[in-house]
């Protein structure tokens, strides 16, 4: 009898309205929270890399007395709270206020820590990038992934959420225009957002050997300087290594740099137009070093993914305010007709852009005709003529046409312009007063600079190596 009674006594009592229980809030946060989750995501613009790296992990591990207290089964989110804290607790507070109603404070709390609101947790720090400024659009969301780049990006992203610790040093290789620049400043970009006391520094090959050797002769940063500005850090990004093989001085340095970051735990992304084997003055040991980490390459993107390459672009512009509506029928056409590098086809999309906002036209397949009739000529071989290797040539050296046809004379032009001589006539079958025109130079200098390049090339295997690669940008069949 006395069992009947408690059992009815229960069920009132379970009917009863709850009026202030804990166990009630605590319910709407928890089976809210995916739904809390994708607030954060697509309302602040928190990118997808960092959403799952750093948020799609945390859950609610209780609520008590008006304070949401947040957790995580992923050691290194929970040993990173001090950064969610910091970086995304207020979304996470707003979010949770604009889904339940209600508003709460967070804490982060871990088996072995006192819980922690975020908002004792700012930091007033800026990024810690050293040497040349990071391109914002080079990040991690704006990398379009395809099977051609697959493993790149993969071990890109895994040196950027470990750096030191794995895939390292991370060596990536591939003809000009591939992507290379863009991954390893994404790196530096992944790194400094999820740790701002980070200190990255992306530099090229030329900057790195330039203030070498203005710390060896002009005395405008002592070598100790220089050794300190380049062992201080925590990333270092270095472009184009290919441009270093060969130079002694600059060789030695870097490698001993090299050494004392690898040593030290220091993450070391490098780019080359080629992997290590193939640089026939390199000495093996280097070539073990490199090779310690991990070697990647990028090959030509496939119709799909210039596709996907064309329309990420267009995307971005149109988030940043621009007014573009371009046909897939365009797209498709320059995915087709463009064959060389991503970079030439970001251009061409940027050109056919330009004319229809000058026309004031919509950008159909016929405007992009015109507008890439310089650059594309469908279904037939492009031919090769003295401008079409003065662009290649200029573009592997980072300078431009102009410079080449220019009267300067100073050896970071002379010789692009001496090597450009020497493939025109190599490819073109121009005699020497055509090649000349094209040049704007007089006969007897065309002569004297295709002499000099052709008998360098028996001698200097850097620059032979240097001509090769041109030689296969202008003409892959040669290979």
């Amino acid at each position: 009898m006395y069992n009947i009674y408690w059992w009815f006594f229960f069920l009132i009592f379970e009917r009863m309205p709850d009026k202030g229980c804990k166990c009630v809030v605590k319910n709407i946060v928890q089976e809210k929270w995916e739904e809390i989750l994708e607030f954060i995501k697509t309302e602040y613009g928190i990118s997808k890399v960092s959403f799952i790296t750093w948020i799609s992990k945390l859950y609610v591990k209780r609520v008590e007395d008006n304070i949401v207290y947040i957790t995580s089964d992923d050691s290194n989110i929970t040993s990173n709270f001090t950064h969610i804290r910091t970086k995304y607790g207020m979304f996470i507070q707003t979010a949770i206020q604009e889904i339940t109603d209600t508003e709460y404070e967070i804490k982060f709390e871990t088996d072995n820590e006192p819980a922690v609101p975020f908002h004792h947790e700012v930091s007033s720090k800026a990024p810690q990038n050293q040497g040349l400024p990071l391109n914002p659009d080079y990040t991690f969301d704006n990398f379009v992934v395809s099977k051609n780049n697959q493993l790149a990006h993969a071990t890109a992203l895994k040196a950027a959420e470990a750096p030191g610790d794995i895939y390292n040093p991370l060596y990536i290789y591939g003809d000009s225009g591939l992507g290379k620049t863009h991954l390893m400043q994404s790196i530096g970009h992944f790194i400094l957002e999820n740790d701002p006391d980070k200190k990255v520094m992306y530099v090229t090959s030329d900057t790195f050997t330039n203030e070498l050797i203005d710390s060896i002769r002009t005395g405008n940063m002592s070598p100790a300087a220089f050794r300190e500005k380049y062992r201080n850090i925590d990333v270092l990004l270095i472009d184009d290594i290919q441009f270093i093989i060969g130079k002694d001085r600059t060789q030695e340095e870097f490698f001993y740099t090299f050494n004392a970051l690898y040593e030290a735990k220091k993450q070391i992304v490098i780019t080359s137009d080629k992997p290590p084997k193939d640089f026939t003055t390199l000495d093996e040991r280097w070539k073990s070093r490199f090779g310690w980490g991990i070697i990647v390459d990028l090959t030509s993107p496939d119709y799909e993914t210039k596709v996907a390459i064309l329309q990420k672009k267009i995307d971005l512009k149109q988030n940043e305010g621009a007014n573009i509506t371009i046909d897939d029928e365009v797209i498709s056409y320059m995915a087709e007709n463009i064959n060389s590098n991503i970079r030439t086809l970001e251009g061409a999309l940027t050109k056919v852009i330009a004319l229809a906002k000058i026309q004031r036209m919509p950008a159909t397949k016929e405007l992009a005709e015109y507008a890439l009739r310089d650059v594309v000529t469908p279904n037939q071989k492009k031919s090769i003529t003295p401008g079409f290797i003065i662009d290649v040539v200029a573009e592997h050296y980072h300078i431009t046409s102009s410079d080449i046809l220019s009267l300067k004379k100073d050896k970071a032009i002379a010789l692009p312009r001496q090597i450009a001589m020497y493939l025109t006539s190599e490819f073109t079958g121009y005699n020497i007063s055509r090649i000349g025109e094209a040049f704007n130079k007089d006969h007897s200098t065309v002569i004297y600079n295709v002499k000099k390049i052709k008998d360098l090339r028996k001698t200097d295997h850097e620059l032979d190596e240097t001509i090769k690669v041109l030689i296969n940008k202008i003409n892959p069949d040669m290979r």
